[in-house]
């Protein structure tokens, strides 16, 4: 998908936008395709669950592409970029000054997750949703709402004028990657003080503490570390985010995202729902990209048929997360990178599974008996 130098998405009247995102409907995914290519699995020459979780993420591919004949050669990574107000109160090593030396780095093929996609041959697609920097960045897709997030130690963090803009940007971002072509999608993030943000969201949505929720990030010492929790846990209470995990639905998560969130995590949340809307598949990164995962759930339910999971982060959220959202990461790694690299590394391992699906020797083929299941998938 080339860069484009438009104006930022045209959004409905804002009136409308908040009514029409609350009014979307996910069909689920197609049941009797997901059936079929498991049972294809059981019919290749291997032992019954021979290939393990890789059955079932495939079968789900197809079930989401409404197809058993699966292909996922067109690959894109999708990166969204931004800003954090509350990195003022020192919840990070670096400012915004490294969001946008990476973000050069993604432009170029030439950061960590550029590196990794170019091994697979996926093509990645930063895009700047809300860094402060004001150049635009040739190779970077500028859809930035505002230049970083307000600090929401002292006010919210977005309005929810915004946070709707960014969750329609992150609609229309998978609209467009479809539209070009791409069969499945990954989604990453870059941003300096995005785990204390993606934290802040997490207990919000969880019904958690600050201390169960938050991590050290690319870092942080004890003291840091304190000041993050204690930031967070003074934001829950202030803005009434302290809420019943099991009955938190659309408005609880355009309240959390839009005083303690960010725009990264709103953009996401809409990459992930447009993915539901237009049939692609779209494979999680680590905590903060499961953050956003949860707030899309939250926001159109269905959301989550349509995920996939890479990689358990280490950040102390992660866990919670993936039960909350009943998709469990395949990849256990201690990774904290980001940037979607977690994602890409299970394209990789996708794209082997899918060689010894697609190209399937048959206990037919060997004039064998094939193996009997006795167990419920």
């Amino acid at each position: 998908m080339e860069c484009s130098e438009k104006p930022v998405y045209e959004y409905k009247k804002d009136r409308e936008a908040e009514k029409a995102l609350r009014e979307l409907k996910i069909k689920p995914p197609r049941e009797d395709i997901r059936k079929k290519i498991l049972s294809n699995w059981d019919q290749a020459a291997k032992p019954i669950d021979g290939m393990g979780r890789f059955e079932a993420l495939t079968a789900q591919i197809g079930a989401i592409r409404g197809t058993e004949q699966i292909d996922i050669g067109k690959k894109a990574v999708l990166i969204l970029c931004a800003d954090n107000g509350i990195v003022e109160e020192g919840v990070s090593q670096s400012g915004p000054e490294v969001t946008e030396a990476v973000v050069r780095q993604m432009a170029v093929k030439q950061s960590s997750v550029g590196r990794m996609a170019a091994c697979i041959g996926a093509e990645t697609i930063p895009v700047d949703i809300g860094m402060r920097c004001e150049e635009k960045i040739p190779g970077v897709l500028d859809r930035k709402i505002r230049r970083g997030t307000r600090n929401f130690h002292h006010e919210p963090a977005l309005t929810r004028t915004e946070t709707v803009r960014a969750v329609w940007t992150g609609i229309r971002l998978a609209e467009e990657c479809g539209k070009a072509g791409f069969q499945i999608l990954a989604a990453g993030e870059m941003g300096i003080g995005n785990t204390t943000t993606s934290a802040a969201v997490a207990a919000a949505l969880l019904g958690k503490s600050a201390p169960e929720m938050a991590g050290r990030g690319a870092g942080l010492d004890d003291a840091r570390l304190q000041r993050k929790i204690c930031l967070i846990e003074e934001a829950l209470e202030r803005y009434g985010l302290r809420t019943d995990a099991s009955s938190g639905g659309f408005d609880d998560a355009l309240k959390a995202l839009s005083a303690v969130g960010g725009l990264d995590l709103a953009g996401l949340a809409g990459v992930y729902i447009g993915g539901a809307l237009y049939g692609l598949p779209v494979v999680l990164d680590g905590v903060i990209s499961m953050t956003a995962a949860l707030a899309a759930e939250r926001i159109a339910p269905g959301t989550a048929a349509y995920l996939l999971p890479s990689h358990m982060s280490r950040e102390p959220a992660a866990a919670e997360l993936s039960r909350a959202l009943g998709l469990f990461p395949v990849i256990c790694a201690d990774m904290a990178l980001g940037e979607g690299t977690g994602a890409v590394m299970l394209l990789a391992l996708l794209d082997m599974a899918l060689r010894v699906y697609q190209d399937r020797v048959t206990f037919l083929d060997m004039r064998i008996p094939q193996y009997e299941r006795f167990t419920k998938r």
